[in-house]
């Protein structure tokens, strides 16, 4: 029997554990985990970027969680020497359109408390010297690292204080009673107090399993990376990211260092035929037929329809994926790029087309669901353990191993 029960070992899950222990020391914790490592998708497939919190609405979660984030996630790497850098990262207006987004993204940043500064074409010149650009905002406290190292750190923390972390278990059925929970898996029956739903692709899965609907399914959008040619490292110093389409909810190509010296150059984001399908090729047919028989993806189609077929033909040609990095770094050319792996975003959406924006966390009588942890979980991953943990009711007490609420 025990305690709290994590689905999912993703960087979430894995903070979760880790925030247990430091609210219950004598908590007996398991980590549910269907693969045969700790973070292997979301979370191992991350651009490793420490994100500051520009982007979010002042007041969110995803505002708050990510800029506290991006500080705990420095102290945590610095406390158990997690290589990583605070190398800061410039938002780019390439056309003066784009100026006006450019003040309204600084204006945000500000309202959010970060020490960010407008720059000139000039002064991005010497942070960049090969970025076409008419204007940026300068971003000291971004950073990089590598999520997977960090949550391998997690996991080893959680063992140390006596959790266990069961991999290749998959959840096949949940049962929550008015006393105890009880989770069928594909390696037998795991009994616990509650159970926190961290499963990221499959997180409305394992809710409907516990018996409750979330007004929202899973869309899974695949990211499409390419890599620099080692040759070709030096046209990058830092992170370069474009001014973000208002219209549209994805970030736009840009380009990210990563903490072993690569430069990865992109995403595109395409719907995805599988959950966890990094492939073109990849496909599930219950997966996609979910996505095709929800009306809230058509809604949302409807509404992309001329950015969403752009974002296709980048992922079909090399030539036009490589015309919308020009417009950063002109002299970006097609044969400097080497295929990359791809990342799969699960992005929460709404019957009514719209995008769940921002964390959404669902109480049960005995369980939590993180049904939605959208970019920058991994950055907010610590803080986003700690705000789950202090959603376990107050009264809870941890006796012998046993909960007594």
């Amino acid at each position: 029997m025990f305690d709290f029960a994590i689905i999912g070992g993703g960087i979430v899950g894995l903070s979760t554990g880790m925030a247990i222990y430091q609210r219950f020391p004598d908590a007996r914790v398991v980590v549910i985990e269907k693969e045969a490592a700790v973070a292997q998708h979301q979370t191992g497939h991350n651009s490793g970027v420490i994100h500051s919190g520009i982007y979010y609405k002042p007041g969110s979660f995803k505002a708050r969680f990510a800029r506290q984030g991006s500080q705990s996630m420095r102290e945590f790497c610095e406390t158990h020497g997690i290589e990583h850098d605070i190398c800061g990262k410039v938002i780019v207006a390439t056309k003066q359109e784009e100026i006006h987004l450019l003040e309204n993204l600084h204006k945000r940043g500000l309202e959010n408390g970060l020490n960010i500064q407008r720059i000139g074409s000039d002064e991005l010149k010497e942070i960049e010297p090969h970025v076409n650009g008419v204007g940026a905002i300068r971003v000291p406290m971004a950073g990089i690292v590598n999520y997977r190292q960090v949550s391998e750190k997690f996991a080893e923390i959680i063992k140390a204080n006596g959790g266990e972390i069961q991999l290749n278990t998959k959840v096949e059925k949940i049962h929550e009673e008015s006393d105890q929970v009880t989770i069928e898996t594909s390696r037998g029956t795991i009994k616990a107090n509650m159970v926190i739903n961290c499963a990221g692709l499959h997180s409305d899965r394992v809710a409907e399993a516990a018996g409750y609907k979330t007004d929202m399914k899973i869309v899974p959008f695949r990211g499409e990376y390419f890599k620099l040619k080692p040759e070709k490292r030096y046209l990058v110093k830092h992170l370069i990211y474009p001014v973000p389409n208002p219209k549209f909810p994805f970030l736009g190509v840009h380009f990210t260092r990563m903490i072993s010296g690569e430069v990865d150059a992109g995403p595109n984001a395409v719907l995805s035929f599988k959950r966890e399908g990094y492939k073109k090729t990849d496909f599930n047919a219950k997966d996609l037929a979910e996505v095709l028989s929800y009306g809230g993806f058509w809604k949302l189609a409807g509404k992309f329809m001329k950015e969403g077929l752009e974002e296709y033909v980048r992922s079909f040609s090399k030539k036009q994926f490589t015309k919308s990095l020009q417009e950063l770094i002109p002299e970006i050319q097609e044969d400097d790029l080497i295929p990359a792996p791809a990342g799969v975003r699960a992005q929460a959406l709404k019957y009514d087309g719209n995008m769940v924006d921002d964390f959404n966390i669902i109480m049960g009588k005995r369980s939590i669901h993180v049904c939605n942890a959208p970019s920058p979980a991994a950055t907010a991953s610590i803080e986003i353990g700690k705000e789950i943990v202090r959603r376990i009711p107050a009264e809870t007490k941890i006796i012998k191993s046993a909960i007594i609420v």
